[in-house]
């Protein structure tokens, strides 16, 4: 998953976390279940991060994860993981996110091509949350826009970097040049005491908001940091070269109550804190407008702007921002009665027994201590206190529409 502006309770946006694996792999307490979002063969060659010999030297259960071999959990399990980090500061590898930059005096308007947000008005220093869009409205992917201050600096998904790759490079590359940063690995470090971790590391000020960043010297390395993370916690996320990765790695779990953070942990978080998952919550035929993300979308690119429209799937995102009750389905937070939780692909219905939605996203949250869900309902049950039913293993489960996030966030805005 960490934005500029302040989103509504819950409109957070997308970043990688795993899709569910076998029944053999839910192991740990809560049945929180890893989401791969890719299932790799493992006679395929995998990709390994510059942090894999330190995941197994703890521990780690390794795992294929959009085509990298990747910790999904530490000998402490998927449970005590998510409560560490709610209570102190985790450190997740998520250095298999693609890194790309964007050089030129064109580059923000290029780059505004393609997606709904306002690029030019990132100011140097500041990150933007944005999607990639197609001419339908639909998204191909969420990312993170930072203006490092002469370029900016995007952290794409990992399942959805070469097609996002190749998608600049023709889009907009006869535009800006488009430089892959395959030299860098990405390290988020989140928690309550993530600061105090950071700044034990740090030589200088570190980035003091919510969606601020610039140019920090960590244990002697020069890291391009961003006050943001995919967790709903305060944190960081950290781009270091890959030959110094492993070293900042452990000078800060050498940081007090800092503990090595697995995939499946990041998943159940970012769920809590009601932040969407791409390929599940999100895909190309789901527009930002159902996904409840308007906030994402600033008033200079919306109808009336100084610079509206203009970006692929404009005319049909629009057309619902101006007109919302053309749009037929909404994405949504519910709480079920009792303790089962309610996993992704699970038909909602109404009293009648009609169909109304679908589960994108469910499991169990430790923080809250119990099952939450979010999915998409049509228009008309979408509202808060709504009760519908949830179709588990074919018997009506009661559950509540209610507001995101299930936990609360702990971003420092001030």
């Amino acid at each position: 998953m960490r934005w500029r502006e302040p989103p509504p309770k819950g409109q957070g946006p997308a970043r990688d976390a795993p899709r569910s694996i076998s029944q053999a792999q839910r192991t740990d307490p809560g049945r929180l279940i890893l989401r791969l979002k890719e299932r790799v063969s493992m006679s395929e060659t995998l990709s390994k991060t510059p942090l894999f010999d330190l995941h197994v030297s703890l521990g780690a259960r390794m795992v294929p994860f959009a085509g990298y071999e990747m910790p999904v959990q530490y000998p402490p399990g998927v449970l005590k993981e998510h409560l560490h980090t709610r209570a102190h500061a985790g450190l997740f590898d998520v250095s298999h996110m693609g890194q790309v930059e964007l050089h030129g005096a064109d580059a923000a308007a290029a780059l505004e091509t393609l997606v709904p947000v306002d690029v030019i008005g990132i100011a140097p220093g500041k990150q933007r949350y944005a999607l990639f869009t197609n001419e339908a409205g639909g998204v191909l992917d969420d990312l993170m826009i930072f203006n490092v201050g002469g370029y900016l600096h995007l952290v794409v998904n990992a399942a959805c970097k070469a097609q996002d790759i190749a998608h600049l490079k023709s889009k907009i590359g006869g535009r800006c040049e488009v430089r892959v940063r395959d030299d860098l690995a990405l390290l988020a470090l989140q928690g309550p005491g993530a600061e105090a971790a950071l700044t034990g590391v740090a030589v200088g000020l570190i980035p003091s908001v919510f969606m601020a960043g610039g140019r920090v010297k960590l244990a002697g390395i020069d890291c391009l940091v961003t006050r943001t993370g995919y967790t709903g916690e305060d944190g960081f996320e950290i781009s270091v070269p890959n030959a110094h990765c492993e070293a900042l790695a452990k000078a800060l779990l050498a940081q007090p109550n800092v503990q090595p953070i697995g995939l499946g942990a990041r998943d159940s978080l970012r769920l809590e804190a009601g932040l969407c998952l791409y390929g599940h919550d999100l895909d190309e035929t789901t527009t930002p407008v159902e996904a409840s993300l308007n906030w994402a979308m600033q008033k200079v690119r919306r109808t009336g702007g100084e610079r509206a429209g203009g970006f692929p799937g404009a005319s049909v995102i629009l057309g619902q921002l101006d007109n919302p009750s053309s749009v037929k389905r909404k994405r949504v937070g519910l709480k079920p009665e009792g303790r089962a939780p309610i996993r992704e692909g699970v038909e909602f219905q109404d009293s009648a027994g009609n169909k109304i939605g679908i589960v994108t996203s469910g499991g169990f949250g430790p923080t809250v201590n119990g099952p939450v869900i979010m999915g998409y309902v049509d228009t008309a049950h979408a509202a808060s206190g709504t009760k519908i039913n949830a179709m588990l293993r074919g018997t009506p489960t009661p559950v509540t529409v209610v507001g995101m996030p299930f936990a609360p966030h702990g971003y420092k805005r001030t």
